[in-house]
């Protein structure tokens, strides 16, 4: 009996471990793939506006989202989401946060490709409420098609006010584009497997309860030499 348990347990390892080990590589695949997408836009020569994003606190990419998973509502796109450390936000990009994106319009919009998205979460408010619950964009958040290159000058009032702008780029077109409807949330699954253990978003946001993994050097480095410091006025940040 003791020797059938032996091999039984055995045999549950031998499949087990191998499926963590695949969910843990899709976490570390999926911030290489956010790195990647970021430094490509972000070298785009009408990209997002150097001004725009050195007053943002917070940037969410959701690389190669899929039309079809929003159509059978079985899945939905995933990324990560980094913001500046310290009190304030005016401290270096930190860890990230894994991140989910679901409904909404975004399966009307996407046709059929696969589509990359960067969101810039614009203040403070905004940011806690993301890494606290699940957010629905243009309900419990403001949220606006994102100006691109010179386009920034000729923005709106209402625009340069919401809380998060959005992006996307798909077919090698980059634009901004409305995700008004989609809710955006951590991913707590994801967290557990890439840091090992139960982590809340916050607590890797704001409380740097883990350092940098290795798969998020890119996505961190580009930041940090992209935005280097948080240029919003130091009043809006202290909300």
């Amino acid at each position: 009996m003791l020797k059938r348990l032996i091999s039984l347990l055995m045999t549950w390892a031998l499949v087990v471990l191998p499926l963590s080990a695949r969910e843990d590589k899709k976490e570390t695949d999926r911030l290489d793939n956010c790195g990647t997408v970021l430094k490509e836009i972000l070298d785009i020569p009408d990209d997002i506006p150097p001004d725009l994003l050195n007053k943002a606190e917070c940037v969410i990419i959701y690389p190669s989202v899929i039309k079809g998973a929003f159509i059978v509502g079985a899945s939905y796109g995933r990324g990560a989401m980094t913001c500046r450390t310290g009190e304030h936000f005016t401290g270096p990009w930190g860890a990230p946060t894994m991140m989910a994106l679901e409904g909404g319009s975004v399966g009307f919009q996407l046709g059929g490709q696969a589509t990359d998205f960067v969101l810039l979460v614009m203040n403070p408010r905004g940011a806690k409420a993301i890494l606290h619950s699940k957010v629905k964009l243009g309900a419990n958040a403001s949220a606006a098609a994102g100006p691109k290159g010179r386009d920034a000058e000729a923005a709106t009032d209402a625009t340069l006010r919401a809380e998060v702008l959005t992006y996307s780029r798909a077919r090698g077109l980059f634009a901004g584009i409305s995700l008004e409807g989609s809710t955006v949330r951590p991913d707590n699954d994801g967290n557990e497997r890439l840091y090992n253990k139960k982590l809340e978003a916050e607590a890797i946001v704001r409380k740097g309860a883990v350092a940098v993994p290795p798969a998020a050097q890119e996505l961190i480095g580009v930041l940090n030499k992209k935005s280097p410091k948080n240029l919003s006025d130091p009043a809006s940040l202290k909300e």
